[in-house]
């Protein structure tokens, strides 16, 4: 019967002590329960019955990231193993020293591609190039060279032999012939005698090689640089190459 007064905790008889003892004790035991459910919960999604991504996890493999069918190898092109041809007399032949900068002397692993280019010095000639290219050989100040520069008159000079690499085209060197072209003005446009010469030159060496028009790209179809920069920025311009080019076949 309650009496309205308080009753004092040190006065409780033994036996109501020992009730409250038992009630305290047993209060961990709902949290000791649901710490028992969480581990297991969390030995479940180790075990992958819930599985956990992680995120920075890769979302693609490396395949698809290159642009290629995950599973699936990159297309290797048809490769030409010919003998490299006598040149035309309308090519002069003046081959840069052997050295590491610009003329390694590697073996071509064939042709089985064109590659254009344009110089990137407005107004320079072919000749000045040439020497550029030459004179790597003993400041070492970069990696470059061409098989064959096309000035500004329309003159075509070989720097490279056929057979070997030259350093122009990134990933591929070791399978493509390359043409650097040079241009009046920093547009990038050739010469008309520059762009006859270059269809002139492409055509043969497609012919020789059994190659298509497909097989004549542009750096920019390599690595994405601009260069040839007039033929980037004026796709429409590159088609009427390739298509002038197809007509030179016929």
């Amino acid at each position: 019967m309650y009496t309205g007064q308080r009753i004092d905790r040190d006065s409780a008889t033994p036996a109501s002590r020992a009730r409250r003892g038992r009630r305290r004790r047993r209060s961990p035991l709902p949290l000791l329960a649901a710490a028992l459910i969480l581990g297991a919960c969390l030995g479940w999604m180790l075990r992958g019955v819930f599985p956990i991504q992680a995120a920075d996890a890769p979302s693609q493999t490396p395949s698809s990231i290159q642009g290629e069918p995950p599973g699936l190898p990159a297309p290797t092109p048809a490769i030409s193993m010919k003998e490299p041809p006598d040149c035309p007399e309308w090519i002069e032949q003046d081959f840069l020293t052997v050295n590491e900068y610009s003329r390694p002397g590697t073996e071509l692993d064939g042709v089985s591609g064109v590659v254009v280019h344009y110089v990137g010095n407005p107004g320079t000639t072919a000749r000045q190039n040439h020497s550029y290219f030459q004179n790597l050989a003993s400041t070492g100040e970069t990696y470059a060279s061409s098989h064959f520069l096309i000035g500004l008159d329309g003159e075509i000079i070989q720097n490279i032999p056929l057979d070997e690499v030259a350093y122009c085209s990134s990933s591929r060197n070791n399978d493509t012939i390359s043409i650097e072209c040079c241009h009046p003005d920093s547009d990038g446009a050739f010469t008309q005698a520059t762009y006859d010469s270059l269809v002139r030159l492409a055509s043969w060496l497609m012919e020789y090689y059994q190659l298509d028009t497909s097989q004549v790209i542009r750096h920019y179809d390599v690595t994405g640089k601009e260069c040839p920069i007039y033929y980037v920025r004026n796709p429409g311009a590159w088609k009427i190459f390739l298509a002038d080019l197809e007509q030179k076949r016929k």
